[in-house]
């Protein structure tokens, strides 16, 4: 809870930030021939914080070793290569692949005879992110816009099948191949030679991630799906070449 609240803190000071670019509108327009271009490409850095939504199984009352599973989101790093094609002054379709790396804690309370520790596992993942996104742009005022965005995105998880250390068990295994849906929000800046954009993204699983092993881990959890919130920084160029090539072929 506390990881999720630096978010909000995060998303305070872009609603600061928004507000004084609304108070520079005076200023001369930069990249005004951007849109115009229907192809850009740019890079998208930021953070995660992931997290899982459990649901307990109907034998969690009637297991022997497990008492509670508590899942502890940790943060993470993105990275994406972004291509966004214009096909409306108002809307484009993005293409993002790219990279997620981050970590969720499980923290499992178990019995041993008469005692009981905690029992924590740390659920690593890669992700190979494949997100395609419809957005919607409110106009230009100057050299801010706001937008909002929405879509879906296949993830494919290259450390679930990653050998277990005999230190780390008792440990669950998580599904190589997961879907998801994204909603988010973002503040686009035109500088001087290109568009700096921040964005507020939250994803949601849609499929069930853990792995059954017959274990009491396993059996204390009934569905398990994964969820981020990501804080991405974008930088895309506009480059009037690419208009010009467009423009000969028609």
């Amino acid at each position: 809870m506390r990881m999720f609240k630096k978010f909000n803190h995060i998303t305070i000071l872009l609603l600061i930030q928004t507000q004084t670019v609304f108070s520079q509108n005076t200023s001369p327009q930069n990249l005004p021939k951007y849109d115009v271009v229907p192809l850009h490409f740019g890079m998208a850095l930021g953070f995660n914080a992931m997290d899982f939504t459990i649901r307990n199984s109907g034998q969690f009352w009637y297991l022997d070793s497990v008492y509670s599973v508590e899942n502890i989101p940790k943060i993470g790093i993105n990275i994406n290569i972004v291509s966004n094609y214009n096909f409306h002054p108002y809307f484009s379709f993005r293409f993002l692949p790219g990279l997620n790396l981050g970590q969720r804690n499980l923290e499992y309370w178990v019995r041993a005879d008469t005692v009981f520790y905690p029992h924590v596992m740390k659920i690593e993942s890669t992700f190979l992110d494949f997100p395609f996104l419809l957005e919607y742009k409110a106009a230009r005022m100057t050299n801010f816009r706001p937008y909002l965005i929405a879509g879906g995105s296949l993830k494919v998880d290259l450390a679930a099948q990653k050998r277990i250390r005999d230190e780390e068990l008792p440990k669950i295994r998580l599904r190589r191949m997961s879907f998801y849906y994204e909603l988010g929000v973002g503040s686009d800046f035109f500088l001087e030679y290109f568009k700096f954009a921040m964005e507020l993204k939250y994803v949601v699983g849609l499929n069930n991630v853990i792995v059954p092993d017959g274990s009491e881990y396993t059996r204390a959890i009934h569905r398990m799906t994964s969820k981020m919130l990501i804080l991405s920084f974008t930088f895309e160029g506009s480059d009037i070449r690419v208009f010009n090539i467009f423009k000969r072929k028609k």
